[in-house]
């Protein structure tokens, strides 16, 4: 059983290191492609709307479920992965070949939603979304998301609990608002169990990003041979403490922070790699506490993770503080 569970925490942190390297790839061929969302990156304000945009969604996602409306949820996401698809696959495919590509995917999830396929669309929608904020949210702002996604991500779980109820409605529409992470070659969740499925609900939370499940662990009752065993990390767990990865690669200037010149990361600094270390510190922090059995919210030790590493980083460059912070 430890190595099962070992084997899945360092799948957990290998789903996390590819949303990260993905989008560390495709900072400097989005920016080039013009993909880049807002007109001034260093405002603060940019921050202020998604965050708003965020309890605008969630609100809208708890009413739907409220009153049985999953499909209009369920189109939603699958519209969002045909259109983060299409960024990451536009700027490696022809233009016929990426729609393809995204239109496929998106209709693998809807007719065999196995853990790996929703896995990989997540890898691909995570690497997406944060390369594309990355770009958009200067240092400041992507700070300043990351610490009050934090903060709501710790009173929506501890506090007013109602990510506990989104969390709920989203696990039963196995699609790739998070990552599944099996403790057994043999799970399935296509075959898993309505009892199964309740039980990863208790166990389950949502994290600040308007809809992702935080870190939550389910186990079976059943003798070990029988065991259909998963944990579940939110993508959005993985996107927004990525954003201010991105962002330390993309905003940090090169004659503070030059490239490491790692083959494939034109862009990865040493403030970009320690938010990147930073955020594993947190990842295995907050699986280490799931794993004994009772969910965490997980953006604060994420972010906070992010966070702190990517200041390490930056100060160690020689970067004054306040320069660092975005000012």
């Amino acid at each position: 059983m430890r190595r099962r569970v070992a084997a899945a925490v360092g799948f957990a942190a290998l789903l996390f290191l590819l949303v990260q390297l993905g989008a560390l790839a495709l900072v400097p061929t989005f920016y080039e492609s013009g993909y880049q969302t807002v007109e001034d990156p260093t405002d603060p304000a940019n921050s202020l709307v998604y965050i708003g945009a965020i309890l605008v969604a969630t609100a809208l996602m708890l009413a739907a479920f409220k009153f049985d409306l999953d499909w209009i949820v369920r189109g939603f996401v699958v519209l969002a992965t045909v259109s983060l698809a299409w960024y990451v696959f536009s700027v490696l495919l022809p233009p016929l070949a990426a729609v393809g590509a995204s239109i496929g995917l998106a209709a693998l999830l809807v007719v065999h939603p196995e853990w790996y396929v929703i896995d990989a669309a997540g890898v691909v929608m995570g690497a997406g979304a944060a390369g594309l904020f990355g770009i958009s949210f200067g240092l400041l702002p992507a700070i300043l998301l990351l610490a009050v996604l934090a903060v709501y991500d710790a009173i929506s779980v501890y506090g007013t609990e109602h990510m506990l109820d989104l969390a709920a409605g989203v696990m039963d529409l196995k699609l790739p608002v998070v990552l599944v992470v099996p403790t057994t070659l043999s799970y399935s969740l296509r075959d898993a169990t309505a009892e199964a499925l309740a039980q990863s609900e208790d166990d389950e939370e949502v994290d600040g990003d308007g809809g992702d499940a935080d870190a939550g662990n389910t186990e079976d009752d059943t003798d070990d041979d029988d065991v259909r065993d998963a944990f579940f990390v939110g993508l959005g767990d993985a996107v927004i403490p990525t954003v201010l990865v991105a962002s330390a690669a993309f905003f940090v200037p090169a004659s503070a922070a030059p490239s490491l010149g790692v083959p494939g990361l034109p862009a990865l600094n040493l403030p970009a790699l320690t938010a990147m270390i930073g955020t594993f510190a947190g990842l295995f922090t907050l699986l280490w506490m799931v794993l004994k059995g009772r969910p965490h919210a997980g953006l604060p030790l994420l972010n906070g993770g992010a966070i702190g590493g990517y200041l390490v980083g930056a100060l160690a460059s020689g970067i004054p503080l306040l320069s660092a912070l975005g000012f």
